[in-house]
């Protein structure tokens, strides 16, 4: 009987307990909506818009708790101060934002502070978007406009936070201006919209300037910058729609001190155009010293290749004539092993129908030897071939033709390939297969419209990154066959000086990069797919 009456009291509690978890998690709040309002700016001080304005301190207060974020990049300054404003709290959060002018006032002028979407409320992060607060410390306040769009002169997707200067062109503006001086007024695309807007402005003549600026110093340097600029004097009042194209401009020459990196080689890095560069040594060289000059693969840098010698050092000159340039330099002899031959392939597994077999070296080569190379199908059968040295890159091309489903190798014996110091390969063996034609699709693109020739056509990647290319001298529909299945964009180059590359634009010598136009749309390459496209290209 005590055992039951314990049993019953047990089953009680736990149906007791049962009840009041039913009624506690009846009792538990939903929540309520996803709060999505933006913080509301509730008052100011001294007022927005004000005039005559004294004060060097500001306050804005809000209707909840806010909190800054990125407000080093969001807040723009408009004309721009020597000095960054002090705010806080950047900290924990807070109902108003406090700023600090630390900076002498301009008289008579109007000041815009954006705040683009740096200040979110505490909870959900919700921005109030491009909350401005505008004074002027004269009798009126300036509202003219001008509005207009960024995009990237090569590039499909533009670059986020682009400052968007105004200088006045006055009797102290010339074209060195921006390198020097902050402008006259400024705002920023942020990084949801390539579109600005410059409010609050004075009627007058004003040069138009966008820049990437890297060093958030509100002027252009050309090394790490890239800038786009209107020819053309903006005249405000104006009801004009302004575009701008940013470009990376080719930097102005210079040479690197130059160093020993391997006891046969000498580096020289270099800016800008490297074609009239000329090395040479002051120091008189033993008669067995050779030497090479290269430029390295994908780098800036050229290649001082010599055998090796005892010298403790040498003296060189460099001379650009192009450039009007003469510098001279000491290289310091260090204790470096030799740079000795190595060499690589650019294809591994598969290679795509109509590439070519790619042999890469490590040091120039000067001799191939073609009876010690051999080719063969499915590791048996002879096959013939084509070789080819290209001496300013150090690789070797080989073609040959495919079949689907077939496996190729390749064989180099010691001797085949000779190096600037004599090396020679040991014996290698370079492996490479085909897949079956239905593996791959074909894409082909009629363009019409207003296209100007010569005009290059690039392949991209969803990157980017350029896989064919097709020179066009006269209006024909190009084609693009054996793509692996992916996603594939059309860049079109109007290549207006004909030298079969993009050219960028100079902001000193007032020319604007060649124009660059996409297809709007990626296309869906499929597997034994044939895809045929009209690209029409407006003006």
């Amino acid at each position: 009987m005590l055992l039951l009456r314990r049993f019953f009291g047990v089953l009680f509690l736990f149906f007791i307990g049962m009840a009041l978890w039913q009624c506690a998690r009846r009792g538990n709040p939903s929540g309520g909506p996803k709060d999505i309002s933006p913080p509301v700016l509730l008052r100011t001080d001294p007022e927005n818009f004000s005039i005559n304005f004294k004060s060097n301190r500001i306050r804005l207060y809000f209707d909840e708790y806010i909190k800054l974020e990125d407000v080093q990049n969001q807040m723009i300054v408009s004309p721009p101060l020597k000095y960054q404003p002090d705010i806080k709290p950047q900290g924990g959060p807070s109902k108003y934002i406090e700023i600090t002018i630390k900076d002498t006032l301009q008289e008579n002028t109007t000041y815009t502070i954006n705040f683009g979407q740096s200040i979110v409320d505490n909870n959900e992060g919700n921005p109030n978007s491009f909350l401005t607060y505008v004074f002027s410390t004269g009798d009126y306040l300036d509202s003219l406009q001008i509005t207009g769009l960024v995009k990237d002169a090569f590039n499909r997707e533009p670059d986020d936070f682009i400052s968007v200067m105004l200088y006045e062109i006055d009797s102290i503006f010339n074209d060195s201006t921006i390198y020097k001086y902050p402008p006259n007024y400024i705002t920023n695309t942020l990084d949801s919209t390539p579109v600005f807007q410059l409010k609050n402005l004075k009627a007058g003549k004003y040069a138009l300037v966008a820049i990437k600026d890297a060093g958030k110093n509100n002027v252009f340097d050309q090394r790490v910058d890239k800038i786009g600029f209107l020819s053309d004097t903006v005249f405000v009042p104006t009801d004009s729609l302004f575009l701008l194209s940013l470009f990376e401009e080719v930097p102005d020459y210079a040479i690197s001190v130059p160093s020993y990196v391997a006891k046969n080689k000498i580096i020289f890095g270099y800016q800008g155009p490297a074609e009239h560069i000329d090395i040479k040594p002051l120091t008189e060289l033993p008669d067995s010293v050779r030497t090479m000059i290269l430029k390295e693969r994908d780098k800036d840098t050229l290649n001082y290749w010599l055998t090796p010698t005892d010298l403790d050092s040498i003296v060189f000159t460099v001379v650009n004539e192009q450039q009007q340039s003469i510098d001279t330099f000491t290289v310091k002899r260090r204790k470096l092993e030799l740079d000795s031959l190595k060499l690589s392939t650019t294809t591994r597994g598969k290679i795509d129908f109509g590439d070519t077999l790619t042999v890469l070296a490590s040091t120039p080569i000067v001799q191939i030897d073609t009876s010690k190379i051999s080719a063969s199908l499915n590791d048996s059968i002879p096959i013939s071939y084509g070789v080819t040295l290209d001496t300013l890159k150090s690789q070797l091309n080989f073609e040959f033709l495919q079949e689907p489903n077939q496996k190729y190798s390749f064989e180099l014996v010691p001797g085949a390939i000779t190096d600037f110091f004599g090396m020679q390969n040991d014996t290698l063996s370079y492996s490479t297969s085909t897949g079956s034609y239905a593996d791959y699709g074909n894409l082909r693109f009629n363009i019409t419209g207003a296209v100007g020739y010569p005009a290059i056509v690039q392949l991209i990647n969803d990157k980017g990154e350029t896989q064919r290319q097709v020179y066009m001298t006269a209006p024909q529909q190009v084609e693009f066959n054996f793509l692996r299945p992916g996603k594939y964009g059309l860049r079109l180059i109007f290549d207006d000086n004909g030298n079969q590359k993009w050219d960028t634009g100079n902001y000193l010598k007032k020319i604007q990069p060649e124009k660059v136009r996409y297809y709007p749309d990626m296309v869906d390459v499929r597997a034994n797919w044939e895809l045929e496209q009209t690209f029409t290209v407006l003006e």
